[in-house]
Formats: structure tokens, C-alpha cells, sequence
């Protein structure tokens, strides 16, 4: 087993996830490696699936219904792969762990301390996950910052995982921050020296230091960062800003991450096989065709909420040659005249997922405009649900219709709580979670996106729209065209396709599964039909 331990310094948030995938990218691709991702969160929190997007940035969803970083997107839209829940490691599920452990006592009675108990939870799981997945390399990243206390006790655990495995077999990447000072117009290595020095106080030397700059470093601050780092000039490897996060991969391999990385772990076999990747950047870059798509939503004050989506949109973009423009819309006091103002000159609309009242009323009014003015529309989870009251509401003339969601008092709850929902008081992990079977009508819309009739994507719900409507909203032409296997849940909805270019919602969360090298179908169906 070999891993590839990632860390960061100086400030939160410059990349460590983007660039640990970036890595792990090209080391499963030009060596022909299985690589599998750890992730370590310090927050106390089992999972991410109660914080504010707002706060937190999106939760991802995995087939297995775990709720996680959002930084695990990142691994599955680079590396091709499924992740798993217990992949991410929290302090929450942890010291969750340990206290479960000591009640049914494991421990034999000893005092529980968190050195070595804690330590050595945290290293079993370093030992145990890439094991049972027969993994050539695991890369695990670090979240936070070298000196943060929250994360003090993985940093341990990764000293003591070299000390078991050897540096042949164990290295450490440290992503770190490199200011460049208008005043003075130069590079500052300062943060940087103060970071390694604060990681080699915990036992960790690295062995390549990552800069992220908002240019290439210069040959005279990788040399300052050497010195000071115990390293050679060739292993300070610039990460400079990009527009693209799917530059990243191919500017490490400039500086041959790639192959210096495998030098030090005795990896053999190296050939560069990254050509699809680059012919898709190619597309990107070269692309002539602009389109404007519009996400409505209400955490639009921080993108990341929406990270799987923007990313979707640029896969299927790649692969189109388009050029898109994403233009966010805050629908939270929007009126119908106002969104015929804000739509004019859009050439797509998503509707995305979110939970509680706030805006609602906003989406149903862009929602309807999209529909009576043949736009091409993606409706993702609650969009299904505002999209199936907006139908309810304007075609089947049931002008109360809305969710008790939002109207807990509605005479017409076209939107209602899962029945096995309404006697759940615990927020964590309650909603029909992850990959979910859907069956597709023959002919319709979706099943000719997905090119068969039997599809599964991943969930995050609690409201279904109610069977009682099923029938009224299809005799009004609504065409429910998926539906879980027990015919119940409705899973896709769509308007005839000789009325509609492209109007299409689903329940499901599809961005969680798109790949920059696979995009999902209904995401370039979104696309390709802005061309038509």
C-alpha cells in the first residue's frame, strides 16, 4: 500500500481538495493505478448534512446514501470513481466511534485518552478502508490548516502511518499559500516558511511543497522555499490561479508531479495517457458558442452551495464546445413581471435543490415563464417539486396547489412528506438518501437522454409529489415519465416534446454523478438543445 498524504497551510480554502484530486488524477491515469481518496474533517459533526449551504458549501450525496464533503466531488468528477461514506473521516464520527467502543467495552477497562486511542482509531481506518477496496495508493487530505487544533490528531496519525510504512511508502504534499504584495511587486514566502515550520514541529517533513500563488512561482522564491523546507529546487511545484479547475492536472504534469511523485514511492510504468482529458480542455478553451444558463436558487450569496451543478454544466459544455455564461438569479422576492425581465436573453434555466419557503414563489413564477416561453429547462429535486405546482397551479387551474412543505394548511397538497418521513424528529441522515432506482416510460424524453429505461441517480428528500394527483396532473398533459419500481414516487416529469424544446425535472440530484470525461445526460441534453 502506498498513500499520498495532502496538507494545507497559511489560510483555509486555496485548494486542497482540487489539487489532491488533481494528483490522484494523474497518478491513476499515467500509471495505470486503483486510487482511492481519504478525506479528514476536524468539525465535530458526524456528516455535513445538517449544516447551511451557506455556511458549508454543498453536501454531497454518494450512491450509498452518505453525506459528505463537497471536496468528494471533486474525486469523483476527476478520477471516474464511486466514493463511500466511510471514505470521510470526521472527529464526529471518530470520537463517535471510540465512545461506542469504550460502552461495549473494548478497551478492557483502560483509561481512554486521545493519544493512542484516538490516534490509533484514525490509523486503522488509514489501514483498513484502502484494504478492503484493494487500492494501489490512497490519497488522504487533511482538511483545514497545519495548526489548527481540530485536525492536530490526524496530523499525528499520518506521522505515525509513515513510521509504520516507511517513506517509500508514505509522502507528504503540502499545499501552502505564497502572497504577492502589490507595494513591493514580489512573492512572499514568509507564510510559507511559517507553515512548514509549524508542520515539522508535528514530526511531518515534507517531501513537496505546492504554492499557490496568483502566478507561477519564480525560480528565486522556489529556491527561498527550499531552503527553508529541507527541499530541492524541483520539488516546489507551482499552483498558480486558473479560470479552470481542470487545468490543474495538466499544470502539475508540466512540472512532472506525476513522475517526481513516482519516483519517491518506486511506482513503474509510466506513460502519459491524459489525451482525453486534454482534448476536452482544448474544447473548452476554444469554444466560440456562448449561452447564457440561469440558476435559480436561494444560496446564490455563495457559489459553492451549487459546486456539482456549475460543474455539470461545464462537462456537458466540454463536450459541446460551448462557451457558458452561468448567470444566478436570487428568486426570493421575484415577481412574474420581473422574471419576464430577468429572463430575457437566457438560453437555459436550472432549477436546483434547497429546502424551506424562502423564495419559492420566486422559482414557480420563473418556473411558468420558461414553460410558456419554450426555454430550455432543468428542474433538480425541489425544481421537480415547484415545477409539478407551478403545472398544478396554471394548466389544472388547482390555484392553491403548493407543498406542505411551504403551506403545511394547503387544500391541495400536490407536494406531501414521505409517509415513513412524518414521525422522524432527528435531522441526521432521515431523507431517502442515495442511489434510488427510477423506471422510465419507453419513448419519453428521459429515457432517450439516458438511452434506456432503467436508470438510477442519487436522492436527498423528503417530499414526493402525492399519488392522489398522480392522475389529474397527467390528464392535463404532464407526463410523469419516471417512477420508482413500485410505480409510487415520481422520479421524472416532462412536457411533451412537440410542445416543449426540452422541459424536464427530476427528484433526483443528478449533478452528484456527472464526470468531467462523462457528462450527465440530462445536463447535455440541457445543453444541446440551447443549439437547436
Amino acid at each position: 500500500m502506498k498513500y499520498i498524504v495532502v496538507t494545507g497551510g497559511v489560510v483555509s480554502g486555496i485548494g486542497k481538495g482540487v489539487a489532491a484530486a488533481s494528483i490522484a488524477k494523474l497518478i491513476q491515469t499515467n500509471y495505470d493505478l486503483k486510487v482511492m481518496p481519504i478525506k479528514c474533517d476536524g468539525y465535530l459533526n458526524v456528516d455535513p448534512g445538517t449544516m447551511n449551504p451557506i455556511e458549508h458549501g454543498e453536501v454531497f450525496v454518494m450512491d450509498d446514501g452518505g453525506e459528505v464533503d463537497m471536496d468528494f466531488g471533486h474525486y469523483e468528477r476527476f478520477l471516474n470513481i464511486t466514493t463511500k461514506f466511510s471514505w470521510n473521516l470526521t472527529m464526529g464520527k471518530i470520537l463517535s466511534r471510540i465512545i461506542e467502543k469504550e460502552r461495549e467495552g473494548k478497551f478492557l477497562g483502560k483509561t481512554i485518552q486521545f493519544i493512542p486511542h484516538v490516534t490509533n482509531e484514525i490509523l486503522e481506518n488509514f489501514i483498513r478502508l484502502p484494504e478492503k477496496e484493494n487500492a494501489d495508493i490512497c490519497v488522504i487530505e487533511i482538511g483545514g490548516t497545519i495548526g489548527d487544533l481540530e485536525n492536530a490528531f490526524y496530523v499525528e496519525a499520518v506521522r505515525q502511518l509513515q513510521m509504520k510504512f516507511g517513506k517509500d511508502n508514505v509522502i507528504f504534499i503540502h499545499l501552502t499559500y505564497v502572497p504577492m504584495l502589490s507595494n513591493v511587486g514580489e512573492q512572499k514566502s514568509k507564510p510559507t516558511q511559517q507553515s512548514v515550520h509549524l508542520l515539522m514541529e508535528a514530526g511531518i517533513f515534507p517531501d513537496f511543497i505546492l504554492g499557490r500563488a496568483k502566478d507561477p512561482l519564480s525560480s528565486a522564491i522556489k529556491e527561498k522555499i527550499g531552503m527553508y523546507s529541507n527541499l530541492d529546487d524541483e520539488h516546489i511545484i507551482s499552483a498558480p490561479d486558473v479560470s479552470n479547475i481542470y487545468d490543474i492536472p495538466i499544470n502539475f504534469a508540466k512540472e512532472h508531479l506525476d513522475k517526481k511523485i513516482g519516483a519517491k514511492l518506486k511506482l513503474t510504468g509510466y506513460k502519459d495517457k491524459m489525451n482525453l482529458w486534454k482534448d476536452l480542455l482544448n474544447k473548452m478553451k476554444t469554444a466560440k458558442i456562448k449561452k447564457k444558463i440561469l440558476i435559480a436558487g436561494k444560496y446564490t450569496t455563495l457559489h459553492d452551495s451549487y459546486a456539482s451543478v456549475i460543474e455539470s454544466i461545464n462537462h456537458a459544455s466540454a463536450h459541446l464546445s460551448i462557451k457558458p455564461e452561468i448567470v444566478w438569479l436570487d428568486t426570493s422576492e421575484l415577481t412574474y413581471e420581473q422574471a419576464k425581465t430577468k429572463l430575457k436573453g437566457i438560453d437555459a434555466i436550472i432549477v436546483p435543490g434547497g429546502f424551506g419557503s424562502r423564495g419559492t414563489e420566486g422559482k414557480i413564477n420563473v418556473i411558468r415563464y420558461v414553460r410558456e416561453n419554450n426555454i430550455p429547462f432543468l428542474g433538480l429535486c425541489f425544481g421537480l417539486q415547484l415545477a409539478t405546482i407551478e403545472f398544478a397551479r396554471n394548466v389544472c387551474g388547482l390555484k392553491d396547489a403548493n407543498s406542505t412543505e411551504i403551506n403545511p394548511e394547503t387544500k391541495n397538497p400536490i407536494i406531501d412528506i414521505l409517509p415513513e418521513q412524518k414521525n422522524i424528529d432527528k435531522k441526521g441522515a432521515t431523507m431517502r438518501l442515495g442511489s434510488q432506482l427510477a423506471n422510465l416510460k419507453p419513448n419519453s424524453l428521459a429515457c432517450k437522454l439516458y438511452g434506456c429505461c432503467d436508470v438510477s441517480e442519487r436522492h436527498r428528500h423528503r417530499y414526493e409529489v402525492n399519488p392522489e394527483y398522480h392522475k389529474i396532473l397527467e390528464d392535463a398533459g404532464l407526463i410523469l415519465s419516471g417512477k420508482s419500481p413500485n410505480g409510487k414516487l415520481v422520479e421524472y416529469i416532462e412536457l411533451p416534446q412537440d410542445q416543449h424544446k426540452y422541459f424536464i425535472a427530476t427528484q433526483a440530484h443528478p449533478e452528484l454523478k456527472s464526470k468531467f470525461e462523462q457528462p450527465n445526460p440530462l445536463f447535455y441534453g440541457l445543453l444541446k438543445a440551447t443549439l437547436e
